[in-house]
C-alpha cells in the first residue's frame, strides 16, 4: 500500500491511497482525513485503506492525477522525529572533518538525536535559507513510521510496530553544528526542518527488498542533475530499523506516527571510504562526506556545500527500474523576510 498526503490548504493535508505505479491516487478521507489519525488507529483502519488500494488498482473507484509536485510530506507534521546513524561509516568520515575522534561504542550503541517536528517541508518545496554560509547540505536517508511503541521495547517488538518506510532529506547546516555541538547540548539550529518523500509505503509493498529491517536497494541522489550517489541502503548498515526504534524506546513509549529516521545511508568501499560515482563508486548521500574524502587525500575540501538555485534530487527505484516513492526534489532558495 502507498499512502500519500496532497496540499488542500489545511495544515494536515488529505489522505489519498496512491497507485503501485504513481501515477493515480484515490480520495481517503472519508475513512480518514489523515495520516496521523489512520496510523491512531492503525489496526482498525488499514484493512480499508488496503482494500481502496486494491480497488484503486483495479479501475473500481473514482481516481485522479497523482502529481507528486502536490504532496506534502506524507506526515507534513509529526509527534516525534528521530534520526539515528545507521551508517557508521558517514558518522566516522564527518567526525574526522572536524577533527572528532570516533569512540569505539560508536560501532555498538546507536547515536541519535531529537529532531523538529512541528514542521517538515513538501518533498518539491524549496529549502529556503538566510545565508548560504550556513553551509547547506542534503542528507539522503531512508525512515519508518512506527505504530505505538512500549517503553523498553524488545527488538521483536519494534519491528513488529512498523508501519510505513519514507525516503528522508535530512537538511543540515554544517557550517553551524561544530559550535553548536561545542556546546555539549546537541543539535538546534543547525538541523532545520526535514523533507520526506511524496509517498509512504507499507513495508509489505516492498516485497523482497525489504529483509531483516533494511532496505535493501540503492539510494538514488542526484545534485544539480547529476548523480552523486548511488549508495546501497541495505550494505553497510551497523543498525538495522527494529534495533533503531527499540533503542528509541529504550526510556519512554514512542506513540503512533513517530517517525525513525536511519541516518545518511553510507557505503564502504574496500573497507575504506568511498568514491564518487564518476569514477566508478556509489558516491555519497551528503556533501560532507566528499568533502572529508577530498581533505584526506588532498588536503583540503573541494567541493561546495550547496548554494542559491542548487537542486537536490533523491529517489529509489526497484529493481524493474520504477519510483518507489516518488522523489524529493529540492532547490535551495533565499530566505526574504516578509515574502
Amino acid at each position: 500500500m502507498k499512502l500519500a498526503t496532497l496540499k488542500n490548504g489545511r495544515r494536515d493535508g488529505r489522505l489519498v491511497v496512491v497507485s503501485r505505479d504513481l501515477t493515480r491516487c484515490t480520495d481517503a478521507s472519508f475513512l480518514v482525513p489523515t495520516l496521523q489519525a489512520a496510523l491512531d488507529d492503525w489496526r482498525r483502519i488499514a484493512p480499508h485503506l488496503e482494500a481502496l488500494g486494491e480497488s484503486l488498482e483495479h479501475g473500481s473507484v473514482p481516481s485522479e492525477r497523482f502529481h507528486e509536485h502536490d504532496a506534502m510530506s506524507p506526515l507534513p507534521r509529526a509527534y516525534q522525529w528521530a534520526d539515528g546513524s545507521a551508517y557508521v561509516n558517514h558518522v566516522e568520515l564527518v567526525r574526522k572533518a572536524r577533527g572528532a575522534e570516533m569512540p569505539a561504542t560508536f560501532w555498538t550503541d546507536p547515536l541519535m538525536y531529537q529532531g523538529g517536528s512541528d514542521s517538515f517541508i513538501g518533498p518539491r518545496d524549496p529549502i529556503v535559507m538566510a545565508d548560504e554560509s550556513y553551509g547547506i547540505d542534503m542528507e539522503g536517508e531512508i525512515a519508518v513510521v512506527v505504530d505505538d511503541v512500549p517503553m523498553g521495547a524488545s527488538r521483536d517488538e519494534a519491528a513488529a510496530a512498523i508501519r510505513l518506510v519514507m525516503l528522508v532529506n535530512d537538511v543540515s547546516l554544517r557550517g553551524l553544528i561544530p559550535a553548536e555541538l561545542a556546546k555539549g547540548f546537541g543539535f538546534f539550529q543547525s538541523k532545520p526542518s526535514s523533507a520526506f518523500s511524496p509517498v509512504a509505503v507499507t513495508p509489505e509493498e516492498l516485497g523482497e527488498a525489504w529483509d531483516d529491517g533494511k532496505l535493501h536497494l540503492p539510494l538514488l541522489v542526484d545534485l544539480n542533475g547529476k548523480p552523486f550517489g548511488r549508495a546501497d541502503a541495505g550494505v553497510d548498515m551497523t543498525f538495522d530499523f527494529p534495533t533503531l526504534v527499540a533503542h528509541a524506546a529504550k526510556t519512554r513509549p514512542l506513540v503512533a506516527g513517530s517517525i525513525i529516521g536511519s541516518g545518511t545511508v553510507s557505503n564502504k568501499l574496500d573497507g575504506g571510504p568511498g568514491k564518487p560515482v564518476s569514477a566508478g563508486g556509489v558516491g555519497y548521500s551528503c556533501i560532507a562526506e566528499v568533502r572529508t574524502i577530498e581533505t584526506i587525500e588532498s588536503g583540503a575540501a573541494k567541493t561546495h556545500f550547496m548554494r542559491f538555485g542548487d537542486t537536490v534530487r533523491i529517489e529509489m527505484k526497484d529493481r524493474k527500474g520504477h519510483s518507489i516513492f516518488g522523489a524529493i526534489e529540492q532547490t535551495v532558495t533565499k530566505y526574504e523576510k516578509g515574502a
